[in-house]
């Protein structure tokens, strides 16, 4: 603990020394101890013992001498470029610093209304690929599916680009299009699909009693109004009388922790774990705790749809219920997003999100290792869409009229 602390101050005193550079106050980069006496930190801090920042004044000097458009990048374009690559350091693609124009991204994303073309994506084995199509959106209608791989947009190479940046390129004014070079499992060659950029509203839910009285809850995302969306479906459900319910997450990428928390609720009795909360570092885990709604009995018969678009708060709610038995899993393995970000404000309006934790089941299982395996495999193929057919729901309907013993 205390090697990390020392490091952890350390990068306070790096960073302390950007935030005066950004802000104009000490103005000549040539010589490092000019810089750390600007900044007020001592320079036996930064001893070769505990680190060598004579590379990084090094390179900051040749960037001057040596690059003809050195004058084009200001001092605050290289302070952001030293930021983010102090944050690829790590390996994370969840880890980001995001300079304020991407910022603002990030904050429209949060509030679910933009223009784009209504993806989730995230980066897997370093792969920008497609968590989700939410429904009814631009990406949605064009065919683009779960699992995707983005490997150009606009004809820029997806390589090496954050996901924010990649969901910059995607945005644009309303009307106008993109072309997303795609790689779709189980194809050989890539194809080009252009998309007309429109106004996204993130659905949320749809709830409904089919013919034969099983009632089915579509959940696309864990927005901040799902909490009170998913209770009305579950009093629909209970006016029904019927005690079997599909929970369908598929294609659903996730969203607040507290609403997966809220849902896991109405399942599990108070105080029971929904979700654990590991830092590492040696630190204490934290449990976050079923609020006790318990509103059904063992006569429940559930069955929760999983896919690999199925990701963060839907595999925590889906992991909780699994690990105690209240739910059958059908599918396919889930995403396997299973950590916890913060979004830390910064200068200008730039912030730095990164990873503080990751998700365990109550079980103990690591989310983030590979997902989740559904207790019973379920493959839906490119053919069983293309006819329309739904094997992952007709699999759910059987063992709800077959309930396992």
């Amino acid at each position: 603990m205390t090697k990390f602390l020392k490091i952890k101050n350390i990068l306070v005193k790096v960073l302390t020394v950007a935030i005066i550079f950004s802000a104009g106050i000490y103005i000549g980069f040539n010589k490092q101890t000019e810089i750390i006496k600007a900044a007020g930190v001592n320079k036996e801090a930064f001893s070769e013992e505990e680190i060598d920042l004579s590379a990084f004044w090094k390179a900051w000097e040749l960037i001057d001498e040596k690059y003809p458009d050195a004058d084009k990048t200001g001092e605050q374009e290289r302070i952001y470029g030293a930021i983010s690559g102090l944050l690829d350091s790590l390996d994370d693609p969840y880890s980001v610093f995001l300079p304020p124009d991407e910022a603002k991204t990030f904050k429209d994303d949060i509030a679910g209304n933009f223009v784009g073309v209504g993806i989730e994506v995230a980066l897997k084995d370093k792969i920008l690929t497609v968590i989700a199509p939410l429904k009814n959106t631009p990406a949605d209608r064009a065919g683009i599916q779960a699992g995707d791989k983005i490997v150009k947009i606009d004809g820029t190479s997806t390589t090496g680009l954050t996901i924010e940046k990649s969901v910059k390129l995607m945005r644009g004014e309303k009307g106008t299009p993109v072309v997303l070079t795609i790689e779709h499992e189980g194809e050989e060659d890539s194809k080009d699909i252009t998309i007309i950029r429109d106004t996204i509203t993130m659905p949320t839910l749809d709830a409904e009693v089919r013919s034969d009285g099983i009632f089915v809850i579509k959940l696309y995302t864990f927005s901040a109004n799902s909490t009170g969306l998913f209770r009305n479906a579950i009093k629909q459900f209970v006016n029904t009388r019927s005690d079997k319910l599909v929970i369908d997450l598929r294609g659903n990428p996730g969203g607040y922790l507290s609403a997966s928390v809220d849902m896991a609720s109405w399942f599990l009795p108070g105080g029971q774990t929904v979700v654990i909360e590991d830092r590492g570092q040696g630190e204490e885990q934290k449990s976050f705790r079923s609020k006790g709604y318990n509103l059904f009995n063992e006569n429940l018969k559930l069955v929760i749809l999983i896919d690999d678009g199925s990701a963060s708060a839907s595999e925590i709610l889906a992991g909780a219920l699994q690990d105690y038995k209240k739910a059958k899993l059908v599918g396919e393995q889930s995403f396997g997003k299973g950590s916890v970000q913060e979004v830390i404000p910064m200068s200008q309006g730039s912030v730095i999100k990164i990873t503080i934790a990751k998700w365990l089941t109550p079980n103990g299982v690591s989310i983030s290792e590979k997902g989740l395996t559904p207790d019973y495999v379920v493959p839906l193929t490119a053919e069983d869409k293309k006819n329309k057919k739904d094997p992952q729901m007709d699999k759910a309907v059987e063992l709800l009229k077959n309930w396992p013993q």
